[in-house]
């Protein structure tokens, strides 16, 4: 059974759990949204879709 995550669902629950957990204050954590939110509208968001893409590709087949 394969099972499929969305990045920003990922990171969205892992923002959660900081923000529930007390690691990481809500201020710090608008911060990181924001520069995510802003990042993904430059021209960065094509390096950074690509990297993530070749480490995800890469992890899947390890485990095959």
């Amino acid at each position: 059974m394969a099972l499929t995550l969305s990045a920003t669902v990922l990171f969205g629950i892992l923002a959660v759990v900081l923000l529930r957990g007390r690691h990481v204050s809500f201020s710090n954590a608008l911060v990181l949204f924001l520069f995510g939110f802003f990042v993904a509208g430059t021209g960065a968001y094509e390096p950074i879709h690509n990297l993530c893409q070749a480490v995800a590709d890469a992890l899947t087949h390890l485990t095959a």
